[in-house]
């Protein structure tokens, strides 16, 4: 691992950004703008979330650096447009941070979990223009739909719009299934849409009621289902059989056997 610091090798990076940009630089780099490299961040940082999720150190590290090369190359061209520089947005980042932590950086004292989150609720809605302080003014436009639900959910709860009990929640949850089953039986194809999205917003707090982030979740059953099809792929090829022709009894039996191995 290099010996350099934190500072030397931010500096390196960024003096790699400035050549890239320098009139003799990268055609490609000289041509980007904080808006077409959006796309760019949102993957590497799906990138560098697979890698912690797969405990992989090095990978992380590395996409950890991709990540913030694409932060500091919006940075550098958002300062040579005049918007404003690195050193603004770590500064505004480590205001907010004092300011919403008062019970760390001040003198409020909190005795649990659920008095901090309700305190942090409010401290967000207050640095929000004061026409629109509604309770999901802070919330992102662009989260993923089930992350959304996840993040839905838990603001209802710090402002007490929530089920009042975990028996309440998992009779909602059924009711909701209820209604999606009955919606299956009658065919229609845009009710079933509507029950179907009710049914999962309703999963997703109460996943979240049982400390379970719907995302994550999913995201672990997608692996796992991925890496046993795999798996079964490789153990038909080795009896020299061809999986797509199998029917599904043989093909229950190679997932079985897949998932005890």
């Amino acid at each position: 691992m290099s010996a350099n610091t934190t500072a030397e090798a931010l500096a390196r990076l960024q003096g790699v950004l400035d050549a890239l940009l320098a009139p003799d630089g990268c055609p490609w780099d000289k041509t980007q703008t904080p808006r077409s490299l959006c796309d760019y961040v949102i993957e590497e940082a799906f990138e560098l979330v697979d890698c912690i999720r797969s405990d992989d150190p090095a990978g992380t590290a590395e996409e950890l650096g991709d990540v913030l090369f694409l932060l500091l190359f919006i940075a550098t061209l958002s300062a040579k447009r005049g918007d404003f520089t690195l050193s603004d947005a770590l500064t505004v980042a480590s205001d907010k941070m004092v300011r919403r932590h008062p019970h760390v950086f001040g003198d409020l004292k909190v005795e649990t979990r659920e008095e901090l989150l309700k305190n942090w609720e409010r401290i967000k809605r207050t640095e929000k223009d004061k026409d629109h302080q509604g309770l999901f003014a802070t919330l992102p436009k662009g989260l993923p739909p089930l992350l959304k639900a996840y993040r839905i959910h838990s603001k209802a709860a710090r402002a007490s719009f929530t089920w009042e009990s975990d028996a309440a929640m998992r009779q909602s949850l059924d009711a909701e299934k209820a209604e999606l089953d009955a919606a299956v039986a009658s065919g229609d194809a845009e009710a079933m849409a509507e029950e179907f999205g009710d049914y999962l917003f309703s999963l997703a707090e109460y996943g979240r009621r049982l400390g379970l982030k719907a995302n994550s979740c999913l995201d672990v059953a997608n692996n796992k289902f991925l890496t046993r099809y795999k798996a079964m792929e490789a153990l038909a090829k080795t009896r020299g059989l061809d999986l797509d022709s199998l029917d599904m009894t043989a093909k229950n039996a190679l997932w079985d056997e897949v998932k005890k191995g």
